[in-house]
């Protein structure tokens, strides 16, 4: 049972460090692969599920929240919306390659579902992505890099 809360604790911590909470998962993930109690591959699957589908949350109030740009309590401004979709426009669907970034990879997330990016091509990117930073901070703390 205290396996499975593990895995539990490090989707959840995941999935929230995705979405635009002030939350980090690598710090649990690093955790529970020092106490040498939870298969590696399973900890790297559920952190990868767990951030990218916090990232689909973001896409998906991306994709809902333009409707509402014009209300008053809409939390970013005309200009601010449009500078940053023209820098979208201008870097495409490759900067998500970034959305593992902190600070700036969560709101991109986001301004790509705005942006109507296509979900398939979105979902592979930041699958990329996410599982490239989590398999590099396992490689690191493992030793296999050294």
């Amino acid at each position: 049972m205290l396996e499975l809360s593990g895995y539990v604790g490090l989707f959840l911590a995941a999935f929230g460090a995705a979405t635009l909470l002030p939350m980090q998962s690598e710090a649990v993930l690093v955790g529970l692969l020092l106490t040498d109690r939870y298969t590696v591959w399973t900890l790297l699957a559920v952190a990868i599920t767990g951030n990218v589908l916090g990232s689909v949350l973001n896409w998906l109030l991306g994709r809902s929240i333009e409707h509402y740009r014009h209300k008053r309590w809409f939390p970013v401004s005309e200009s601010r919306l449009e500078k940053t979709q023209q820098a979208y426009h201008r870097f495409g669907r490759w900067s998500l390659l970034l959305s593992w970034v902190p600070i700036i990879g969560d709101p991109l997330t986001v301004v790509a579902g705005v942006m109507r990016e296509p979900f398939w091509s979105f979902l592979l990117i930041v699958t990329l992505a996410k599982a490239a930073r989590y398999l590099l901070l396992a490689g690191v703390t493992l030793g296999w890099l050294g």
